[in-house]
């Protein structure tokens, strides 16, 4: 944490890592930009994946890492640096794991997607991320935070007809029609589907509306971003249909329905050998992944992932942000086990 690597200045600690990496001979080592990657190559049957973010967000008066006892304090104690400690105290320390492992450091996590450093790596060097399952050390209190939700956002115009307000049966006004719209996303009714074991619980909600023309006009627009959490039971093209039948009621033919955005989901994977013996042994609590992580670029690519990791994801991105030495503990023996015991 003494190391500052907010998002875009991430070259010191990546160099750190590659450093503490490279002085354990039972690891190869590749550096590509800021993101360092280090494998076991011991020919074993399976192949475990840890991978963590080395960005922080920007700081907040809390730079300095402070320790209080068992507590630590500062920047990227929750978000991820107490996960990245984990996985560099196991690459350096487990010289014989009975399953193959990769290490994953990246960066660009925290800012627009087109700066995440484990999507380039995807994309320039797959071959460095393959391996059977994966899990990512984002924030999750020392649950197991099984796939997780997929994410797409909409907008919605709705079109009018402009008049003077003092002759509004001229016209057709587009705000007012809203309320339609909006009473239909009100009263939607969210699936929560069981899978895994895990409930995971869809959400479509309104996050912004935009619209009028002048303080005397009728408007003839008014827009909605939406918001859509889609289980990973669904696909990204069958959550959309879903969405569009839903909001047909609301929608008249000159009306204009969108997708902006989509981040797709990613199943559990909870039946895969590593993550049920992880499941199995460690004793951690296991729920859905609610939100998106990167676990679900590991399912674009056939490797289930989950989301385990000390920090408290509610400190994440505060001033308050804080790990306690008994969750960095726990995660630490539980995969430690996990890389040391036969299944």
């Amino acid at each position: 944490m003494g190391i500052p690597s907010e998002s875009h200045d991430e070259r010191q600690i990546a160099d750190h890592l590659e450093a503490e990496l490279r002085a354990a001979p039972w690891l190869r080592v590749e550096r590509v930009g800021d993101n360092v990657v280090a494998r076991t190559e011991l020919g074993r049957s399976s192949r475990l994946v840890l991978a963590g973010h080395t960005d922080t967000v920007p700081a907040n008066g809390n730079q300095a890492a402070i320790l209080d006892g068992d507590t630590l304090h500062g920047l990227g104690a929750s978000d991820m640096k107490s996960g990245l400690a984990v996985f560099l105290e196991l690459a350096r320390t487990v010289a014989e794991p009975v399953a193959d492992v990769t290490y994953v450091f990246y960066a660009g996590e925290e800012v627009d997607s087109k700066f995440n450093g484990l999507g380039h790596l995807f994309e320039h060097r797959p071959e460095l991320l393959a391996g059977d399952v994966a899990i990512l050390g984002e924030p999750t209190d020392g649950w197991i935070e099984a796939g997780c939700q997929g994410t797409m956002r909409f907008e919605v115009t709705l079109v009018g007809v402009r008049a003077h307000t003092a002759r509004p049966w001229m016209g057709v006004n587009a705000v007012h029609r809203l309320a339609r719209l909006l009473d239909v996303l009100d009263g939607y009714q969210a699936r929560t589907p069981l899978i895994d074991g895990c409930e995971f619980h869809e959400a479509l909600q309104a996050v912004r509306v935009e619209g009028g023309v002048a303080n005397n006009v009728v408007p003839d627009r008014a827009t909605v971003t939406i918001n859509h959490r889609v289980a990973p039971d669904r696909t990204l093209a069958e959550a959309e249909a879903h969405v569009r039948d839903v909001l047909a009621r609301a929608l008249d033919g000159g009306d204009e329905l969108r997708v902006v955005a989509a981040d797709p989901p990613a199943l559990p994977g909870l039946t895969r050998p590593l993550l049920q013996s992880l499941v199995e042994r460690s004793g951690l609590p296991v729920r859905a992944k609610l939100g998106w992580t990167d676990v679900a670029r590991f399912s674009e690519h056939g490797i289930p992932a989950v989301n385990l990791g000390p920090g408290d994801p509610n400190l994440a991105h505060t001033a308050e942000e804080r790990v306690v030495r008994s969750k960095l503990d726990d995660v630490h023996a539980a995969l430690l086990d996990l890389l040391t015991t036969q299944p």
